[in-house]
């Protein structure tokens, strides 16, 4: 025995419709069979993707007309100085920073690595054609990009070769800290003709060496340092 759904009447087994209030009568069996409009379009929109050929393109020639346009302008009107060589100078390494980015993705990270320190060296070359000297130069700020340009290079190298943890990534960064700011103090000491020492970068060495031992035991002692990945959940 069925009855309607809307006013509740009972219903005979063959009819097709409510003989009170018109309604359709539907099987229950049959819900599953019709189907539902979705509330949500069927196809799915999707913004065409930006091509990295185009990008690079496009970075080029924005970098390229703020050089140049700097360039004339100091040579045409603002020529007391030569200011433009701070944005010709940011210019380029922003230019080869994106390169392994967006213009030459197969370029190799070691030499993309390179690649940056160069530029960042010849962008502190150009400052000193606004500096009394280029002393400073070649004595300090070339030795030192050198140096950061190495460090960053092992530091890539050693993720890439051995296996990565936080513990481990850890370690790598807080040694070559340690060295920088020995090797930063050291450059300092023989650019100002001081008897080269360790001072304030004893300090660094001192606290990073006592984090390093720290990490080389978590690392050798697994039970610790399973311990200490449950507890600070990394």
């Amino acid at each position: 025995m069925s009855y309607c759904v809307n006013c509740g009447v009972e219903l005979d087994a063959d009819l097709q419709k409510c003989p009170l209030c018109h309604t359709p009568v539907i099987n229950p069996s049959e819900l599953k069979k019709m189907e539902r409009p979705s509330s949500y379009p069927h196809e799915k929109g999707q913004v065409e993707v930006v091509k990295r050929k185009d990008l690079g393109i496009l970075l080029s020639v924005v970098l390229g007309a703020a050089a140049v346009s700097c360039a004339l302008l100091n040579l045409l009107v603002f020529t007391n100085s030569m200011w433009s060589l701070l944005i010709i100078g940011i210019c380029i390494i922003l230019f080869v920073l994106a390169v392994p980015a967006v213009i030459y993705t197969k370029l190799p990270i070691y030499l993309s690595l390179l690649f940056d320190g160069i530029a960042v060296g010849g962008y502190l070359y150009m400052i000193t054609y606004l500096t009394p000297s280029a002393e400073w130069f070649w004595l300090l700020a070339l030795p030192i990009t050198a140096l950061v340009t190495l460090l960053v290079e092992i530091f890539t190298f050693l993720l890439r070769t051995f296996p990565i943890s936080f513990i481990t990534t850890t370690l790598y960064f807080f040694a070559e800290i340690a060295i920088l700011c020995v090797g930063i103090e050291l450059l300092i000491d023989k650019f100002l003709l001081k008897p080269m020492g360790l001072s304030w970068s004893a300090v660094v060495l001192t606290a990073c060496s006592i984090i390093v031992i720290a990490l080389i035991t978590l690392l050798s002692k697994r039970r610790l340092r399973d311990e200490v990945r449950r507890r600070l959940h990394f």
